[in-house]
C-alpha cells in the first residue's frame, strides 16, 4: 500500500541540504539523528550542568587531577579538563552521528594565529589518540583575519576548520581564498543587529538581513567555484530556514528541528548552484588591507564579531568556574571518605 502521507519540511530539507544539530545535548542528537553536529562553549556549559552528563564532567576532572598530580593548582587542572571535556562530548556525539563534529578553539585566542594553530593541533591529536580520524572533526575558529590565517595553515595539514562568527562577505571571501573547509554565517545574530539598529520588530523572511547575507555568500561561492562549504547557523525562526533551503548545510536547534518535522507542505529550494553560476557578480580580490577596510565599513559585522568573541569568552569563564566548583566538591568527598 503506497505511503500517501506528505513529507515533512525536515525530510524535504534533508534531500537538498545537510542538516546539522546545533546542540551539545547528546540525548537531543540521538532523537533528531542529524548528519553532523556542532557545539560551542555556551552549549557545552549548558550540557555540563545537566544531571545526565555529570558522570562525563566528573570523570574528566578526576583524570585531569590524576595526570597533573595532587600538587597542581586547581586552575591548571580545570584548564586541562576544559579541553578534555570538549573532546569527551565530541567523542560521545561521534558515536551517534555518521558525519562530523565541530569542536571550538578557545575564543580568547581569536586574534592570535600561532596560539590558535597550536590549540587546534592539540585538539585534533586528542581525537586521533581516541581513534577518530581527522576527517570527522572540524576545528571551530572565529573568522578574524588572524583566525582565517591560522585555518589556512591547518587546512594545509589536513586539519579541517569551521570558521564561525561570520557576518560579512569580506570574511567569507577571505575564508574561501584560504581554502577553509566550512564557514558558519550567523543568520539570527545578523537579524538581531538590524532589528536593534532600525527599531523594527520584525522582517519578512525574504527580506531578513541574515537570510540575504547567507544568500549573497552562497551565490558568490557558487559563481566563482569555491569549494568551501556554507553552513547557515543561529536561526531565530523556521521561516529563515525555509528561505535558505538548498544551502550546503544548515545547523539547527532541536526545537526548530522539531518544528520542521511537524510541518507539512511543499518545501521549495531557494538556493541553487546552477542559478548562482549564471548570476551577475563582481569578484573582489582579498588581502588584509581590503579585509580591514571592508570590516571597518561594515558596522554590523564589526559589532557582532566583537560581541560574539566576548560572548564565547564569557561562556568559557562560566564553564571554568563550574568545573572549579565541581573539582572542589569531588576532592572534598575524597577527603571525607578517608
Amino acid at each position: 500500500m503506497p505511503n500517501d502521507l506528505p513529507k515533512s519540511f525536515l525530510d524535504q530539507l534533508r534531500e537538498m541540504t545537510v542538516v546539522v544539530a546545533d546542540t551539545g545535548d547528546i540525548h537531543a542528537i540521538e532523537q533528531v539523528k542529524p548528519q553532523d553536529a556542532t557545539t560551542n562553549p555556551s552549549l557545552i556549559t549548558a550540557a555540563a550542568q545537566m544531571p545526565q552528563y555529570q558522570e562525563i564532567v566528573d570523570e574528566t576532572l578526576i583524570e585531569a587531577r590524576k595526570d597533573l598530580g595532587k600538587d597542581a593548582p586547581p586552575s591548571q587542572v580545570v584548564s586541562l579538563a576544559f579541553d578534555r571535556l570538549a573532546i569527551a562530548f565530541g567523542l560521545r556525539i561521534l558515536k551517534i552521528i555518521p558525519g562530523r563534529v565541530s569542536t571550538e578553539v578557545d575564543a580568547r585566542l581569536s586574534y592570535n594565529t600561532e596560539a590558535t594553530i597550536s590549540k587546534a593541533r592539540y585538539l585534533i591529536n586528542q581525537y586521533e589518540d581516541h581513534g577518530i580520524s581527522r576527517d570527522r572533526v572540524l576545528i571551530k575558529i572565529a573568522a578574524t583575519w588572524e583566525g582565517i590565517k591560522a585555518a589556512e595553515v591547518l587546512e594545509q595539514e589536513g586539519i579541517h576548520c569551521n570558521l564561525t562568527l561570520l557576518f560579512g562577505l569580506h570574511q567569507a571571501i577571505a575564508c574561501a581564498e584560504a581554502g577553509v573547509k566550512l564557514i558558519s554565517p550567523f543568520v539570527g545574530r545578523i537579524l538581531d543587529w538590524y532589528k536593534k539598529d532600525t527599531g523594527r520588530d520584525s522582517y519578512p523572511a525574504k527580506e531578513d538581513p541574515g537570510v540575504l547575507s547567507v544568500s549573497r555568500i552562497y551565490n558568490y561561492y557558487k559563481k566563482f567555484g569555491y569549494k568551501t562549504e556554507i553552513m547557515g547557523a543561529s536561526f531565530r525562526n523556521m521561516d529563515e530556514i525555509v528561505e535558505l533551503a538548498g544551502c550546503d548545510l544548515l545547523t539547527i536547534s532541536p526545537a526548530l528541528l522539531d518544528e520542521l518535522q511537524h510541518t507539512q507542505g511543499e518545501l521549495v529550494r531557494k538556493l541553487d548552484p546552477q542559478i548562482a553560476a549564471h548570476s551577475e557578480i563582481a569578484k573582489i580580490p582579498m588581502d588584509k588591507a581590503t579585509f580591514d577596510a571592508m570590516h571597518a565599513s561594515d558596522r554590523m559585522a564589526s559589532d557582532k564579531l566583537d560581541e560574539g568573541i566576548k560572548g564565547f569568552a564569557k561562556a568559557l569563564v562560566s564553564l571554568e568556574e563550574l568545573l572549579k566548583d565541581r573539582l572542589a566538591k569531588l576532592e572534598e568527598q575524597v577527603l571525607t571518605a578517608v
